[in-house]
């Protein structure tokens, strides 16, 4: 029988706000054991909430974002369960009211599953609440240490719809998610720190059938990697129990990395397990329209529409559009260099060089260097120039290219065409320059020129190839290509 997969996920993201949800003690990454801590955090008696007005502001923008109806009036719950990192014994969260309702996310998928190219996720909820701390087991043989600084930073907990059927669609989805919190600032959505995690929930269904199977719950998992080994690990494990005419049961699973395998940690819990009742310390959140506004107005334009306007406007391929807006500040200095390269009128060929620019030289420059592309210190103009004597052929893509790089950095305040000059880059074009060569090479090999004149065209990439190695990369290709066709005719 040929089965379908069915994922719901979870997604866990710590807001980046300066201090708990709850309390001020620093909700920073890191520091030593219990350091971000003081008597809220750790529960003591008679101490009272107060709820982190950013973190009510991060989840309002993050839910417009998404297309999500905003609830006016939202409030707080106690979820109680028994963690020994969770020093209350509840959770506080959202449960009757969360702060953002329905909305949904596009993918973009490399490797499409049942011909799923761009599916529409729906987001079912939005909730804002606080995470419990840490148990290390791997501290001592004898005991569990616990470090509570994590415990009432603030996240927000994305509950998809079961809409996507494969790993293929998680990984896109974590992706996009990731590339909007930090686009808009809200949270920083390194996984390996644990600022994004997910629970997935999977079920199998046979092919065709509308009726949802049994689900297990992976807890927990933070990575793309991990995610996709989990989710192809239990899919199998599931379909051998229904092929051998077993039940999968409900529940909570673990996903051991070093193995690749899932394993039980406990029956799976249903909201009545939980005890949900009223946060009777934290009066109902009234949010007005204004409130609203005042964040929408904020909100920089969103990657999906700098994207579709980076492939009109300047009619950049889909690849270089999306790896341009992968963040913000990438985008606005990518826009910066297309819209002042526009008033030049040099046409999209140009744009398509200056994309070029940004993605290999330029961005990984910044990545290695710690520098922000803002700082650069060579001018907007001066790499829309260099650009331009790579389009025009003047310059080598490939070798004198990647020899005034550098050179420009090293002295920013110097025009790209008076360096490449001064470093004997510049290609030739000069016909008695290229004729000279060409007859040189020609000379050299008369077998293959009488083999390109039976009719192995081939061989004019190892004339060009010959010519460009006797001109140390001056001869221009175009000009080189031309004046080599005409003598080989």
């Amino acid at each position: 029988m040929s089965y379908e997969t069915v994922i719901g996920l979870e997604t866990h993201i710590q807001l980046s706000t300066l201090s708990k949800a709850f309390c001020a003690d620093a909700a920073a990454f890191g520091g030593a054991p219990n350091t971000h801590t003081s008597i809220i955090s750790l529960a003591h008696p008679g101490t009272l909430p107060r709820l982190n007005k950013n973190a009510v502001e991060y989840a309002v923008k993050l839910g417009l974002a998404l297309g999500c109806d905003i609830n006016r009036y939202t409030t707080f719950d106690r979820k109680n369960y028994f963690y020994a990192d969770l020093p209350k014994g509840f959770q506080t969260t959202q449960d009757r009211a969360p702060v953002c309702i329905g909305g949904s996310i596009s993918l973009k998928i490399d490797k499409p599953v049942g011909g799923r190219t761009n599916p529409r996720i729906r987001i079912h909820h939005i909730h804002l609440e606080e995470d419990a701390g840490k148990s290390m087991h791997d501290q001592s043989p004898e005991h569990s240490y616990i470090d509570l600084n994590r415990a009432g930073v603030p996240l927000l907990e994305i509950v998809s719809e079961p809409d996507l059927r494969s790993p293929e669609e998680v990984a896109a989805y974590m992706e996009e998610m990731r590339r909007l919190v930090r686009w808009l600032g809200v949270s920083d959505g390194n996984m390996e720190e644990g600022s994004m995690r997910c629970d997935v929930n999977i079920s199998i269904r046979p092919q065709g059938s509308t009726t949802f199977g049994n689900r297990c719950e992976i807890k927990n998992v933070n990575s793309m990697r991990f995610a996709k080994r989990a989710i192809e690990y239990e899919v199998n494990r599931q379909i051998g129990i229904v092929e051998a005419g077993g039940t999968v049961e409900q529940e909570t699973r673990g996903f051991d990395v070093a193995s690749g395998t899932t394993y039980s940690l406990r029956e799976k819990e249903n909201a009545h397990d939980y005890r949900y009742f009223p946060e009777p310390d934290l009066p109902p959140v009234v949010l007005s329209e204004q409130f609203l506004a005042d964040i929408h107005a904020a909100m920089p334009p969103l990657p999906a529409e700098l994207e579709a306007r980076m492939m009109q406007t300047f009619a950049l391929p889909a690849y270089d559009a999306a790896q341009l807006t992968q963040d913000i500040v990438t985008a606005r200095f990518a826009l910066q260099l297309l819209e002042t390269a526009s008033v030049r009128n040099a046409g999209n060929n140009l744009n398509k060089q200056i994309a070029n620019l940004l993605i290999n030289k330029l961005l990984p420059w910044s990545v290695s260097t710690g520098v922000a592309l803002e700082a650069c210190p060579v001018p907007l103009d001066h790499w829309i120039a260099y650009a331009e004597l790579v389009e025009s052929g003047k310059l080598s893509a490939s070798s004198a290219a990647q020899r005034l790089f550098p050179a420009m950095l090293e002295a920013p305040e110097n025009a790209p065409e008076e360096l490449a000059t001064r470093l004997n880059l510049l290609q030739s074009a000069d016909n008695d320059f290229l004729e000279q060569l060409v007859d040189e090479v020609l000379a050299r090999f008369p077998d293959k020129v009488a083999e390109y004149r039976k009719g192995k065209k081939g061989l004019i990439g190892m004339f060009m190839g010959e010519v460009m190695k006797s001109s140390k990369g001056k001869a221009e290709p175009q000009a080189t290509t031309k004046l080599l066709q005409e003598k080989l005719s």
